[in-house]
């Protein structure tokens, strides 16, 4: 009998699938990481827990109550001091109650939904921009025309005397000369500046901001919603020719995917998440909750609700929003009513095209290189 029982600890039953295991230990690990308030020892023991389950051959010695230990040559817990202390064990508990709440039933395994083509022919945003526009950085680091206009204006009228012909006095003469040398010493400092300052803004958009997409997304085949809110996100919102894409972030202080994707656009970022739940109608309630078919919604939940509070502290220059996208999980199809009481709203692929990307459209050419760059560092 083993001191520790490995499908407690991750909190799913002994006939649990591989994708049902790896579902929980991702889950578990956000919240008992140390970097998260847990601690060494128990996040060292959930490793254990999901490469002994996760392996098919270690976890059949496993059921049969074989010595792991002896069999592998190596003491996967020696030296390791397991302590619970409240984080983890209030993060474990809770995790227990939400996926016993969130119970994930009537998929079809073999059931694969395929992007919906949809039809633009009706969506103002997209004849709104050109795809071929010139992108521009925000803030902006050249100096515009403003420098040169008022450089040539000071000129203007530093030669005033000359052009209409005056006859100054040798003082004022020795200050037009002092003006005049000050105004070509500035002229030559912003025409330095302006031109560095260019050279770093076509440096930015030929190097990494130059990037109209950045990250990876998952190629597991229970990740199928990922790579379709992808392929979505390729297909349609590079229209902006301003929209950088990020694929599988961590929230600031997490070495995990916490989000799916996210579109920078301008000065406006939307978090997305991919979901694969039940066909049928979705709404919301006055006080905000999920309902499917007039009935309460129990068969999935989100954490994308927090990962836009810890953004927008991130970023608190920048609009944050968050969306989550569905995708049937079985033959059938998935609409929504008024979903503007949700925090994070469920979008269908169509709804998400024609409102986000209309949303995003004010700003069309324009990266932020601050938050792109803020947001590059999260991509895992």
């Amino acid at each position: 009998m083993h001191e520790v029982d490995y499908y407690e600890l991750l909190g799913v039953s002994p006939s649990a699938s591989p994708a049902e295991i790896k579902s929980a230990y991702r889950a578990l690990a956000r919240a008992m990481h140390p970097d998260t308030g847990g601690t060494a020892g128990t996040f060292r023991l959930l490793q254990e827990a999901y490469e002994t389950l996760g392996d098919p051959l270690r976890r059949a010695r496993y059921d049969r109550g074989d010595d792991l230990d002896a069999l592998e040559g190596e003491p996967a817990g020696a030296g390791v001091t397991v302590t619970w202390n409240r984080a983890s064990r209030t993060a474990f508990r809770s995790y227990q109650r939400e996926r016993r709440r969130w119970r994930r039933f009537g998929e079809d395994p073999d059931f694969l939904p395929a992007l919906p083509a949809i039809d633009t022919e009706h969506i103002p945003w997209w004849h709104s921009v050109d795809p071929h526009d010139r992108v521009q950085c925000l803030p902006r680091a050249c100096l515009g025309h403003a420098p040169a206009l008022a450089v040539t204006g000071s000129f203007l009228l530093l030669l005033t005397p000359v052009l209409l012909g005056a006859d100054p006095s040798p003082a004022v003469l020795a200050l037009w000369l002092l003006m005049l040398a000050a105004a070509v010493f500035a002229a030559v400092h912003l025409l330095r500046s302006h031109l560095a300052d260019a050279r770093n803004d076509r440096a930015f958009l030929t190097g990494p901001g130059g990037r109209a997409i950045s990250g990876s997304t998952s190629t597991e085949q229970e990740d199928w919603g990922e790579r379709l809110t992808a392929e979505l996100l390729s297909r349609y919102l590079t229209r902006l020719p301003g929209a950088r894409i990020f694929h599988g972030l961590s929230l600031p202080g997490s070495v995990f995917v916490d989000v799916h994707h996210a579109v920078l656009c301008g000065r406006r970022l939307v978090l997305v998440e991919s979901k694969m739940w039940l066909p049928g109608h979705y709404s919301t309630d006055e006080y905000g909750d999920l309902w499917r078919d007039d009935h309460v919604f129990r068969g999935g939940g989100s954490s994308l609700a927090e990962c836009v509070d810890a953004y927008q502290d991130l970023l608190p220059d920048v609009e944050v929003r968050g969306v989550l996208i569905v995708y049937p999980s079985r033959a059938g199809a998935i609409t929504t009513g008024d979903v503007s009481a949700a925090e994070v709203p469920p979008m269908i692929p169509e709804d998400f095209v024609h409102d986000i990307g209309q949303w995003l459209s004010p700003q069309p050419t324009t990266v932020d290189r601050n938050a792109f760059n803020t947001l590059l560092e999260q991509v895992i």
